[in-house]
């Protein structure tokens, strides 16, 4: 005899349907949840350029991963760029050459940068979109960097000579010196040739033209020419100074330290204002901001040195729920600041590159509440 099943029967049957359905879904829904949900990953970079010597037209960049593909950018201590590779594919690469053009010199303290393709075009935008594409990856807030001493390979120019180029000897200045003091370097220059003429003579910080002059020689005639740098445009740390002619040149290096060791730390926060203790070696101010440099608050103007609980008042207005801020230690005015220009009157104060600055603790930590 056939039994029908009762009603009891039919909904414990659902009932197991039902949960199995539900388990199966969410391993589903776990699986696909990045992609329902908006979360991507970040993109992830990693870089190694070591120090070497070359002829001042090429660097090479050890290694570079790029999760999305990109472009590995060198610039300067002042953050000018100097040179972009060609597009790298997404995934790692060794010994990375990077060419600059005929009128850029590669030499002195350089920073090899790993940039995003954001437009997808393979062609970098950084630069001419105000950093709006093609913008840097980024770990831990900052850019994913390296920084490397590039000097000339000896007598990498004496087989370029043209001939008519005066010739650089005995570049000599101080080792030390503080980010206050104005220091000088000489050499002596000698004209080779047989007519007398007049060229221009420079001094570069790290590859970047820091002052020219126009020297007049008689044929065969030497002299000692000598510059005056004033050092509160130089970034501290280990930095290259060259002499250079058309054609020729020299270098020696030069210790560059703070008068006073730049120092910041966050001393308690709130949802509407930050205060830090800070020692500046210039006058100058603090921020806060975003991982996105945008300015979120900014403190008084600040005379050198020491400073407990400075106040800023912090906006956030405007803010993403997940948003992190830092606050960061800059030199100069903070007058006339503009959203797309900055300060145009302040710099930020940098430690090998890296701008002075402290973490505000995340929400976790009770403040700042967002």
């Amino acid at each position: 005899m056939t039994r029908t099943p009762d009603f009891g029967s039919l909904k414990l049957l659902a009932a197991i349907v039902l949960a199995v359905a539900v388990v199966v879904g969410a391993g589903m829904v776990i699986g696909q949840a990045p992609a329902m949900f908006g979360v991507d990953e970040e993109p992830q970079a990693s870089i190694t350029f070591d120090e070497q010597t070359t002829n001042g037209t090429v660097v090479e960049v050890d290694s570079v991963s790029l999760s999305d593909g990109g472009f590995v950018v060198i610039t300067n201590s002042a953050g000018e760029t100097l040179a972009v590779s060609g597009y790298l594919d997404a995934g790692a690469h060794e010994n990375v050459t990077i060419e600059a053009d005929e009128e850029v010199e590669l030499l002195g303290r350089l920073t090899a940068t790993a940039h995003q393709d954001t437009t997808g075009d393979e062609s970098y935008a950084f630069d001419e979109t105000d950093g709006d594409e093609d913008r840097p990856y980024v770990a831990d807030g900052y850019p994913v960097s390296d920084t490397a001493s590039v000097t000339l390979a000896e007598g990498a120019t004496d087989g370029e000579l043209a001939g008519d180029s005066f010739l650089v000897d005995n570049v000599s200045g101080p080792t030390n010196a503080s980010t206050n003091d104005s220091v000088e370097f000489s050499a002596d220059v000698s004209n080779p040739t047989t007519v007398d003429t007049r060229q221009g003579v420079e001094i570069r910080v790290d590859g970047r033209v820091f002052e020219r002059q126009l020297l007049d020689l008689e044929a065969g005639e030497t002299a000692s020419v000598t510059f005056t740098l004033e050092t509160r445009g130089i970034e501290p740390g280990e930095r290259t100074i060259g002499i250079y002619t058309p054609e020729d040149g020299g270098q020696t290096d030069i210790a560059v330290e703070y008068p006073i060791e730049p120092h910041l730390e966050v001393d308690d926060a709130n949802d509407t204002a930050v205060t830090a203790n800070a020692t500046l070696p210039f006058d100058g101010f603090l921020t806060v901001e975003n991982e996105s440099d945008s300015v979120r608050g900014t403190s008084q103007n600040l005379s050198a040195g020491e400073h407990d609980s400075v106040p800023i008042e912090y906006d956030i207005a405007g803010a993403d729920e997940n948003e992190t801020v830092a606050v960061v230690m800059y030199a100069g005015s903070s007058v006339g600041y503009d959203e797309t220009d900055g300060f145009p009157d302040a710099e930020r104060i940098t430690i090998d590159g890296e701008p002075v600055s402290a973490p505000v603790p995340a929400p976790a930590d009770g403040v700042p509440e967002q």
